[in-house]
């Protein structure tokens, strides 16, 4: 039988051998500790703190903003010096609770958890959502809200994303090695939801050692199987993992569980593990620092809040000054205008390289090749979208299908014309979806 997959993708190069061989090291942060009130999608959380409040670790700094929202807890003790405007990861300055560090890490005494078997639905969800667990591959958005379908019962597959299919990143690779058990517990927490449910872990055929590892860890657990997907970009993206898992295709205007699917990142599935069978809430992930104009790239344990500076350092400094960081992936990450900026909830990575290629590249004109076309996974046209897009075309846009776009930038990474097309197309569609939300 084949390896499962779906159409169109690319193959550049992944950049793993870096750092896929350094297990996971915590980070001792020394500096202040950042947290933006907004890590996720929908309405930020409002503060519970003031400046001066002394904060232990473990204790809530801000309470969900509504229903699609998360709350955000301090990773630290110390005490609280203002609300301020910092940048994030990707550029933008936004309000932020900021804690001096007392390096004590006094921790916060937690509500006793029961055993999973002896507590309700409600219970677990409230778990979830009391711990502001979000998803934590990029998307960010609220966990316990993907986790409430309207029908439950007609989900038939949790899916975990075991692909990591961006370049470079290798945080849940690690993870999968060395915290596999925290790994199949978050699995067991979500198919206690879904009682009609299979629960797969997608992994691609290029981490093998993780899907036999986790064939191991699940052998007694007859709800539970790995798939072991291609080696391809997008891979992991939500609707191509979907197809290749369970040929069900899904478009813009549905959810994956309109499709009787619900997805979840490794990270963040060891993070409902954390909140249910541990009964703490969201401090901390795995982080990988890489890129050519690193001195040692790695995988780092680190505390919500952290500088990213103190990442680099962590990972031995600069070996080059470089042109670009790059916070998430190359291919789907945003530009960093600082390293200056706090690890977040959806931060997976950060990126420095010695040579800002994209840059360098000069766009020149379409020769109607065709290449955008072959790769892209959402079957569209992106050079056509393209230039509805620069021309603000957005009926047009619209009816040549941009919202499927899945921004992936598999047709910017093949152009020959180094043309800019995921970029006009995702800011097309970005004003097409906001029109959309308001009819």
């Amino acid at each position: 039988m084949g390896l499962l997959t779906f159409k169109g993708g690319i193959h550049p190069d992944d950049g793993k051998r870096f750092s896929k061989d350094q297990a996971i090291r915590p980070v001792t942060p020394k500096g202040d500790m950042v947290y933006p009130l907004s890590q996720h999608i929908g309405a930020p959380a409002n503060p519970v703190v003031k400046k001066g409040d002394h904060v232990l670790k473990g204790q809530m700094i801000a309470e969900a903003g509504g229903f699609v929202s998360a709350p955000v807890y301090s990773s630290v003790s110390g005490t609280v010096k203002g609300l301020e405007q910092r940048f994030n990861p990707t550029g933008s300055k936004t309000e932020c609770i900021v804690i001096e560090n007392d390096g004590e890490y006094q921790e916060t005494e937690y509500e006793p958890v029961k055993p999973l078997n002896e507590m309700t639905r409600e219970e677990i969800l409230d778990r979830i959502g009391n711990a502001g667990i979000v998803g934590m591959g990029g998307a960010g958005f609220p966990t316990k809200v993907k986790l409430s379908p309207k029908e439950p019962d007609k989900i038939e597959y949790i899916i975990a994303n075991c692909a990591e299919c961006e370049p470079y990143i290798t945080a849940d690779y690690r993870r999968m090695l060395e915290n596999t058990e925290e790994l199949v517990s978050g699995m067991k927490v979500v198919l206690s939801l879904f009682p009609n449910a299979k629960g797969y872990f997608a992994v691609e055929d290029n981490k093998k050692d993780c899907a036999e590892k986790l064939k191991a860890a699940i052998a007694d657990e007859p709800r539970m199987d790995v798939k072991l997907l291609m080696t391809k970009y997008p891979q992991g993206a939500e609707r191509q993992l979907i197809y290749a898992v369970t040929k069900r295709a899904i478009n813009s205007s549905m959810l994956p569980a309109d499709a009787g699917c619900i997805v979840d990142n490794v990270e963040t599935l060891i993070g409902i593990h954390t909140a249910v069978v541990e009964g703490k809430p969201l401090m901390e992930r795995v982080v990988t620092v890489s890129g050519d104009a690193i001195t040692s790239p790695g995988n780092f344990k680190v505390l919500l809040g952290t500088n990213h500076q103190e990442l680099i350092e962590a990972a031995g400094g600069f070996s080059a000054e470089p042109e670009k960081l790059i916070s998430g992936g190359p291919m789907m990450g945003f530009a960093m205008v600082t390293a200056d900026a706090p690890v977040t909830k959806t931060s997976s990575s950060i990126l420095a390289f010695k040579k800002d290629i994209v840059a360098k590249s000069p766009e020149t004109a379409c020769i109607n090749c065709g290449r955008c076309v072959d790769v892209c996974p959402s079957r569209i046209i992106p050079s056509r979208l393209a230039d509805y897009a620069q021309r603000h075309d957005e009926e047009a846009f619209v009816a040549m299908n941009g919202l499927e776009c899945v921004e992936c930038g598999s047709c910017s990474y093949v152009c020959p014309a180094k043309r800019p097309l995921k970029q006009a197309i995702g800011s097309m569609r970005k004003t097409a979806l906001a029109n959309k939300r308001k009819k």
